[in-house]
């Protein structure tokens, strides 16, 4: 039995691919809209976090914030209704501290916790191609790489609990650099004459292209991509400012970009 807490936008798909792998799948739904998302699902229905880790083997969290992870994993009485031995995956990208607290509280129910935050989209996990950055201990990683590898690929144990949150953290910290970068490239290609939309189109034929290019050419500038971005790449860069303000770490040439994405996202006539 495998528990889903989250089953939105990224969880959903993680549901199809486990109950298509062959998995019995039991999700939390707490609203009627998520119920009815449910529904035709093949998926075991609870309406309380703790009732998704009742005889689960692992219990995946894909919820949106680091706040809500603590709700769900030190609030709700889901680590004592996990079995001992069963393992907890945080796939919310958020504080290594979270991971950590999780962990230690686990430790006292015999839960594992590995922290596994995904980078790509719902149509990535639906694929079975998400990439998955994995924090935790070797044999608990081994013990869960299976079910991750329902619907992740690649699988990247990255090294202990917490590592995969802060490979996810500069992850998203470069490419909020790179969507930064491109604002102050269609800066210069507007001071040389050239018209947004056919440079950004001609980049991505070009040493210069990078997924942010594509997702800027998706939404047809530079700011309609870093406003549709802006929740979540917004609530990532809150928690690495504060992780690297914790560790005194230096952001060196990213800060500049990450201050033009700032701009991009600004609406006209703010300073």
């Amino acid at each position: 039995m495998i528990g889903v807490v989250g089953a939105g936008r990224m969880g959903l798909p993680m549901v199809r691919r486990l109950a298509g792998a062959g998995h019995e799948v039991q999700v939390l739904a707490r609203s009627a809209e998520s119920r009815r998302s449910l529904e035709r699902e093949p998926a075991r229905i609870v309406s309380e976090a703790a009732q998704a880790g009742a005889g689960a083997a692992a219990v995946l969290v894909c919820v949106h914030t680091d706040e809500q992870v603590r709700e769900v994993c030190l609030d709700s009485g889901l680590l004592a209704t996990m079995p001992a031995g069963a393992t907890l995956v945080l796939h919310t990208t958020g504080s290594p501290d979270t991971a950590e607290a999780v962990a230690a509280q686990g430790e006292r129910h015999g839960v594992e916790v590995v922290d596994a935050p995904v980078s790509g989209g719902p149509h990535d996990i639906a694929a079975g191609r998400i990439t998955l950055f994995v924090g935790g201990a070797d044999d608990t990683v081994a013990r869960v790489r299976p079910v991750l590898r329902t619907y992740g690929d690649p699988v990247l144990h990255i090294g202990p609990l917490g590592a995969g949150q802060r490979v996810k953290l500069v992850n998203n910290t470069v490419f909020a650099a790179q969507i930064g970068l491109l604002a102050h490239a269609v800066r210069l290609g507007g001071e040389l004459g050239l018209d947004e939309s056919l440079l950004l189109d001609a980049l991505t034929h070009g040493s210069a292209s990078s997924r942010a290019l594509a997702g800027v050419v998706r939404h047809g500038s530079v700011t309609g991509f870093a406003r549709a971005t802006r929740e979540f790449l917004g609530k990532d860069l809150d928690v690495v400012r504060a992780v690297a303000g914790q560790l005194s770490a230096d952001f060196g040439a990213l800060a500049p970009a990450l201050d033009a994405l700032s701009d991009a996202v600004a609406p006209a006539g703010t300073g």
